[in-house]
């Protein structure tokens, strides 16, 4: 509710109690002055509810002026959770409803009545005040749940991009250490075949610069294994060479169409593999009993893998998901200079679109 929302509705529920105690009749001036405190009591009965509240009961006991005690006790029921002060103003309220009644009550024999009566009248506003209370509660537990699940998917993404970028640390030193072997290797023996001594000088620098660089990347690989990643994703990475073994274990009817060029760059033949990979992977998990194709097209200098599905023809188990493997896949393809899509087909499939520029291999 806004500033002017609340204006009004201050300035409605004043106006109420004014007219519920014009409506008793006030005669007196004692009987004037318990109204006016009354009334003028629900100007201040946010800041002091319980104050408030207790200077309204004269109202309600000589004129039987009820709307600014309710008021202010429904004020006091939100603001407070102490069962014995809750306790005591609904016994005061009923008890200021009762008393002036009871003379009425006994012409007509119906006491009995009469305390419902006022029992209700001063439970309402406690018990609708809790429930206000309690919704509130449950309004700040729920911004609350959703800011640590929020906080959680957040770390969950982190945690999946800083194994993923570890991953692609890893690769990125096998084929950096591959080509500086050769360098240092070449220039060694470039060394050991000239007689020129600057060429020969000018050899072993490069073969010792090549040295130095691969116990830096070897460094930097022990560093990212003592982080707790597991040693086995040291191991050679897979290829497009093994992109058959990949299918062919997957469990999926999958048909492949095309094939990828020739002498295409290690590292892109890696994020091809992992892209497949995590394809099938997701139609193993969200779409069972489906084909997959994956099809391999070339336009000018790039490279399109598409991997798509027909829709499930058994139920799908609904799995929770945050798209981090998307994220991971992402992340590889902007490394290249590449893009990943996906999205669902036409026909109830879905499909995962791997578009990567062509560099050609280094010798």
């Amino acid at each position: 509710m806004n500033r002017a929302q609340t204006v009004l509705a201050d300035a409605g529920l004043i106006a109420l109690a004014a007219l519920d105690a014009v409506f008793n009749q006030p005669s007196d001036p004692l009987t004037i002055a318990a109204a006016a405190v009354a009334v003028g009591a629900l100007l201040v009965r946010r800041r002091w509810p319980v104050p408030a509240f207790v200077v309204t009961l004269p109202a309600l006991v000589l004129l039987g002026s009820v709307i600014a005690t309710l008021v202010a006790l429904y004020v006091v029921a939100v603001r407070y959770s102490n069962r014995v002060l809750l306790t005591t103003c609904g016994l005061l309220a009923a008890a200021g409803y009762f008393v002036p009644g009871l003379e009425f009550a006994y012409q007509r024999t119906d006491l009995a009545l009469t305390l419902i009566y006022a029992t209700m009248t001063a439970a309402a506003p406690i018990f609708f005040g809790r429930l206000v209370h309690a919704r509130q509660e449950l309004a700040l537990r729920l911004e609350d749940i959703r800011q640590a699940r929020e906080h959680e998917r957040e770390l969950d993404a982190q945690a999946i991009l800083a194994a993923e970028r570890n991953q692609l640390a890893r690769e990125m030193h096998d084929v950096v250490s591959h080509q500086v072997s050769l360098i240092a290797v070449q220039a060694g023996a470039m060394g050991v075949s000239t007689s020129d001594p600057d060429l020969k000088a000018a050899a072993e620098n490069v073969r010792r610069l090549s040295v130095d660089t691969l116990d830096e990347l070897r460094h930097m690989v022990n560093l990212l294994r003592a982080s707790g990643s597991s040693a086995t994703e040291l191991a050679p990475q897979p290829t497009l060479s093994d992109l058959d073994r990949l299918i062919a274990g997957s469990g999926i009817e999958c048909r492949l169409e095309g094939t990828a060029p020739g002498g295409i760059d290690t590292a892109v033949q890696r994020t091809i593999y992992r892209t497949v990979q995590e394809a099938l992977t997701n139609v193993r998990k969200h779409a069972p009993g489906s084909t997959a194709t994956i099809e391999f097209t070339q336009e000018d200098t790039d490279l399109t893998v598409t991997v798509g599905n027909t829709a499930p023809t058994r139920p799908t188990l609904p799995l929770p998901s945050a798209r981090h493997g998307l994220v991971g896949l992402q992340e590889r393809a902007a490394l290249l200079g590449g893009t990943v899509r996906a999205g669902p087909r036409a026909d109830g499939g879905y499909r995962l679109q791997l578009r990567l520029p062509l560099p050609t291999r280094h010798r």
